[in-house]
């Protein structure tokens, strides 16, 4: 290796792009690889609200998203695309909801009755961050190649071609790191969405019900209504049952006002019975990072600088 702080990340959605800014952050000369720009990627397509979302290990998990929900809240003052929004999370049993006790004192309360949407019983409001990828991603990456960074197209298909790059390696190909890694832990979860002219409603999310996720996110300029949480789906066409679904859900709620639909979007959450963040045991200058299921924007400041640090500690020695 020519320069022991150079390093290549690998993916250009919102885990890469963090982790690259991190990794400039903390001295590296940083490049990306990516089989396709930010916009045509998975993290493109989401409503990135803050909420640590089908994702393990809890304790690791909800530490990241601690530490992203810092992050987010400062960029909140400065970066296009984020802000601070109030949100409702329905629940099943309040003792699971680990995720609360990382937020700052005070933060979350008990839904009102009156506050509660048709249909459900118990649910939390908190202030949390929301980002907007089609204005926050752009700003990440202008902030990278501002930073010095560069961005190349290029494709991977073994870990062993990742090796050969003399740059220590970040992993963060998503669902791609499947194929790349042989990784037969790792499996899609599909993800159908449609984004709608704007609609007077909180928003909310109810994640108690496995199958039928259902949400309503309120961004500047239009809602996104969600969604679907098939696991081991492929299919990355739209369904008009689960349009219909969707759309069912939310009047179910109460919500009579009909969404002017503008588009439906799917997408595959790379989901993993554990995030993988390590050094690979059998290549040493490779770190992987990836499987953050549905919570991919929520952990990716916390798993960014993180990684950061441990790149300091076991690369520079600080």
């Amino acid at each position: 290796m020519n320069n022991p702080k150079s390093a290549t990340v690998i993916g250009s959605g919102i885990i890469g792009l963090t982790s690259a800014i991190a990794l400039q952050e903390a001295g590296f000369e940083v490049r990306i690889f990516t089989k396709e720009l930010f916009d045509k990627s998975l993290s493109h397509k989401v409503g990135a609200v803050w909420f640590p979302y089908s994702i393990e290990p809890k304790e690791k998990t909800d530490r990241w998203a601690a530490i992203s929900y810092k992050r987010y809240q400062e960029e909140s003052k400065y970066a296009k695309g984020v802000s601070m929004i109030s949100f409702l999370n329905a629940y099943s049993d309040l003792q699971e909801e680990k995720w609360v006790n990382q937020l700052p004192h005070g933060t979350a309360r008990e839904a009102t009755p009156t506050e509660l949407p048709k249909g459900m019983e118990n649910g939390l409001i908190a202030d949390v961050p929301l980002t907007e990828p089609p204005l926050y991603l752009p700003f990440l990456v202008e902030r990278f190649l501002e930073s010095g960074g560069k961005i190349e197209l290029r494709t991977f298909s073994t870990l062993g071609e990742l090796d050969e790059l003399e740059a220590w390696v970040v992993n963060c190909t998503g669902l791609g790191a499947k194929a790349i890694c042989q990784d037969e832990d790792l499996h899609p979860m599909r993800g159908q969405i449609l984004r709608a002219e704007k609609l007077e409603i909180p928003s909310f999310a109810d994640p108690t019900r496995k199958g039928a996720l259902s949400y309503l996110i309120n961004r500047s300029e239009d809602s996104v209504i969600g969604g679907t949480d098939y696991d081991d789906d492929w299919n990355e066409q739209e369904d008009p049952e689960d349009t219909m679904k969707i759309l069912d859900r939310l009047k179910n709620f109460g919500v009579n006002q009909k969404p002017k639909i503008l588009e439906t979007i799917v997408g595959l959450r790379p989901k993993r019975s554990a995030v993988r963040f390590e050094f690979d045991p059998n290549y040493p200058s490779i770190f992987h990072n990836y499987g953050h299921g549905g919570a991919g924007y929520t952990v990716a400041w916390g798993c960014a600088l993180e990684l950061a640090n441990e790149f300091k500690e076991v690369i520079l020695g600080k």
